[in-house]
């Protein structure tokens, strides 16, 4: 029999639900889990490499178009919390179909939507369910893997939206570049009504695991580690954004790539994601907070030999990879620990990492082009991304300092622990 752990404890068993089998139908709920993510990450990405296209087409300058991508990045700091914390008495099962549906209803409203204001709209509420998805999605996939491989299966969930930069984004750029724009957001309507199918055929019951309830979730917010993780990845992760904001024109203005490669060094930065992914769950699998501190180090490390290196393309090539690998192994860590410190909160918190992440990808882009706006040219982006690695580095020292166990959680060990929650 499944085992059911007590209230005050996270939910970690190993143990599946009594509808979902071990062996090919755990790998199934995963794809199927993973398959939503991919959905989420072509519709999040795909708006950036058709902001001209839709600026025509809606008769607004490209950086009122630009207002699309900010619609939907607050679609999903607000509706990460919010979701996460008035939905905590529902099934896990019935809240992954019904944030799916929502997603697929977001960006049917986006192709169908008639005037700019009912685009911003559409692109919102599209967003909303992408936090609480995520974090619902990997609770779930921790859940059904069991203790000792939840980070990797929280890796593979995550697999779906660095998959998404590599197939994705670019083959709903291309059919919206030949077709219209609107024909992009097609190609997310369908993925999201395949993975609605999939989450009702390859999800058990998920009967054994807990639900809470709103205040209860809500009681994450008072738990320091919760806000330490969270600044981690505001902040940690900024670097990667801004050195990607600007990859295009650097490669192009530096490195003397032509237009026509940025497409194959787009894809390579997506298949270090996808490496980067792979990596970093097995790597959480043994020690969360060492994960995490490799991910920041190897991110600072590149992205500093990037811009001393960019004019020669074959180096700007490889390491655009390499960034890729490096900024990802830091995720399912990041995801995974959200999960073991929030105690019995972990759905707030586990959606709250994606309105982090969000936050990362404004104050990076902000930042990397404040030094550009200041004259300091392409390099200067990558050399601000090494910096926000490092105060990553900084506040996961600090918040290993407050907490039992100190520093000594960073030795490396061959298997994780049975986790005790911390709170500071």
């Amino acid at each position: 029999m499944p085992h059911t752990p007590a209230p005050s404890q996270p939910d970690r068993t190993s143990t599946l639900p009594a509808a979902t089998p071990a062996g090919t139908s755990l790998r199934w709920a995963i794809l199927a889990l993973a398959l939503g993510g991919f959905g989420i990450g072509t519709t999040e990405f795909v708006s950036m490499g058709l902001l001209p296209n839709i600026a025509d087409a809606m008769d607004v300058s490209e950086p009122t178009a630009g207002w699309v991508i900010s619609a939907y990045a607050l679609g999903v700091v607000v509706g990460a919390p919010l979701i996460a914390a008035l939905t905590a008495r529902m099934s896990r099962r019935t809240l992954l179909i019904g944030l799916m549906v929502a997603f697929t209803v977001g960006n049917l409203a986006t192709v169908l939507a008639p005037t700019f204001p009912s685009l911003l709209a559409a692109r919102f509420v599209a967003g909303l369910p992408h936090g609480a998805y995520f974090g619902v999605a990997a609770l779930v996939a921790a859940h059904l893997a069991g203790p000792q491989r939840r980070a990797k299966a929280v890796g593979q969930v995550m697999l779906g939206l660095s998959v998404a930069n590599v197939a994705g984004v670019p083959a709903a750029a291309w059919l919206g570049e030949h077709s219209g724009w609107r024909s992009a957001f097609l190609i997310v309507v369908a993925v999201g009504v395949l993975t609605v199918g999939a989450l009702i055929r390859n999800l058990g019951s998920l009967s054994d695991m807990r639900v809470t309830n709103p205040m209860t979730e809500l009681g994450a917010l008072r738990r320091g580690q919760v806000w330490f993780t969270l600044l981690i990845g505001t902040v940690g992760f900024g670097g990667m954004f801004a050195f990607y904001t600007y990859l295009n024109t650097t490669l192009t203005s530096i490195s003397g790539i032509g237009v026509g490669t940025i497409p194959f060094a787009l894809m390579l930065f997506g298949l270090g994601m996808v490496l980067g992914n792979v990596v970093g769950g097995i790597a959480a699998d043994r020690n969360v907070p060492l994960s995490i501190l490799l991910g920041l180090i190897g991110t600072t490390v590149v992205l500093l030999v990037f811009a001393a290196s960019v004019q020669f393309a074959w180096a700007a090539l490889i390491l655009t990879f390499f960034v890729g690998v490096a900024a990802t192994v830091t995720i399912p860590a990041l995801q995974t620990r959200l999960m073991d410190v929030a105690d019995d909160a972990q759905t707030l918190a586990a959606a709250l990492n994606h309105s982090a992440l969000n936050l990362a990808n404004a104050m990076g882009a902000w930042l990397g082009g404040l030094v550009i706006g200041a004259g300091l040219g392409y390099r200067a982006p990558s050399v601000v991304g090494a910096g926000l690695a490092v105060a990553g580095i900084v506040v996961l020292i600090v918040a290993l300092a407050v907490q039992p166990g100190g520093l000594r959680t960073l030795r490396p060990r061959r298997q994780a622990p049975p986790v005790t929650p911390i709170e500071v």
